[in-house]
């Protein structure tokens, strides 16, 4: 027993590492290093962009070995990663496994209480990011979390002052030196194949342009209207001889039904798919138009050419990493980050179809 290296990253205790498990001599053998604890729950795009802290934290700690915690829905666009040694689901087995060992060092991102109390539950030696107060309210652990927590808590500096985006928020919560490295998303050969043989079986034509026609329903007005995403359907297919694909979430059917419809058959329907056919449809795209979602994110993942569409929300928080454009409304009241509005026309209804397709041809053309 004393020969056993429990510290492995090949060790796996029920069964022989892929190795063969024999440890005395083994020329494999890779200690865990530093060990570190990433708690970011939520929401799915989220949790995809805030990956944009692996590198610089490999980086920062070479020989290390990282787990990340996030909510199951989330699960799949962190799996895989190459920054990553273990993703766990959020809930009873992963802080009952977690809370039994020890870390260097626990990151937490997340802005809210079972998040906060997941982290501080897990014996570590440095905490960075968010904790719970002893009122049981969120409280910062470093000047990048103090700041992240004033953007939430004034809309003068979300909306006004700051100029900094996520990714690099998110590296100066985790004490980390930003180098504009894009976040990645890594897809099974499943899903790859499954996203060819659906273009194929659609009989697109290049360009293939996707259309998110959805949205989250927390903030009012996020999805650009139906009418706009038809007609640009149809100037796709008029203009440029290609296939305007509509794709969307199982909350978002009515929008896309409409959308098509309107379209007057320019508009072809990319149906419902699980999360990571999904993405590897988006990945096979010369073009995405969306509004501040999870498409956004997948599709920046993906290296795809983002044409991101902000009413309510703040553009400069998005990094496209020089891919595509970013379309802001030009309305007075933009950005809110209200929850319902009532406001005719909105702030989506001043994005004009010439701007949205300019944007799509330029980046079908580079």
């Amino acid at each position: 027993m004393d020969s056993i290296r429990f510290d492995c990253k090949f060790y796996l205790g029920d069964r022989p590492c892929e190795w063969g498990g024999r440890c005395e001599g083994c020329e494999h053998y890779v200690p865990m290093g530093t060990r570190v604890l990433v708690v970011k729950l939520a929401a799915a795009g989220d949790v995809l962009r805030a990956t944009s802290i692996l590198p610089p934290l490999k980086a920062r700690y070479p020989e290390s070995h990282v787990t990340w915690i996030c909510d199951q829905s989330a699960l799949p666009l962190v799996r895989g990663n190459p920054f990553l040694d273990r993703a766990m689901p959020f809930g009873f087995e992963a802080w009952l496994t977690l809370s039994a060992q020890r870390f260097d060092l626990v990151i937490n991102l997340d802005k809210e209480p079972r998040a906060a109390a997941f982290a501080a539950s897990v014996p570590a030696e440095k905490r960075l990011g968010f904790g719970l107060s002893d009122f049981g309210t969120i409280e910062p652990l470093t000047d990048g979390a103090r700041r992240d927590l004033k953007l939430g808590l004034s809309n003068e500096v979300k909306f006004h002052e700051n100029t900094l985006t996520y990714p690099e928020i998110f590296c100066e919560i985790a004490e980390l030196q930003y180098g504009k490295e894009p976040y990645c998303l890594v897809l099974p050969d499943a899903s790859i194949r499954y996203a060819e043989s659906f273009i194929a079986e659609i009989g697109a034509r290049e360009p293939l342009v996707g259309l998110n026609v959805g949205a989250g329903p927390v903030f009012a007005n996020k999805a650009w209207a139906p009418e706009g995403f038809a007609e640009l359907a149809r100037r796709i297919d008029r203009e440029l001889g290609g296939t305007a694909l509509v794709m969307y979430g199982p909350d978002d059917r009515e929008r896309a039904a409409k959308t098509i419809e309107l379209s007057a058959g320019a508009a072809v329907d990319a149906g419902t798919h699980a999360l990571l056919d999904f993405a590897a449809i988006v990945g096979s795209l010369d073009a995405l138009v969306t509004g501040d979602t999870m498409a956004l994110h997948i599709g920046v993942a993906l290296a795809v050419p983002v044409i991101a569409i902000f009413g309510p929300t703040v553009p400069q928080e998005i990094d496209l990493y020089g891919r595509g454009r970013k379309i802001v409304a030009s309305i007075e009241c933009a950005p809110c980050y209200l929850r319902s509005c009532d406001r005719s026309p909105s702030c989506m209804d001043a994005v004009g179809i010439d701007e949205v397709f300019a944007a799509v041809r330029e980046a079908v053309s580079e």
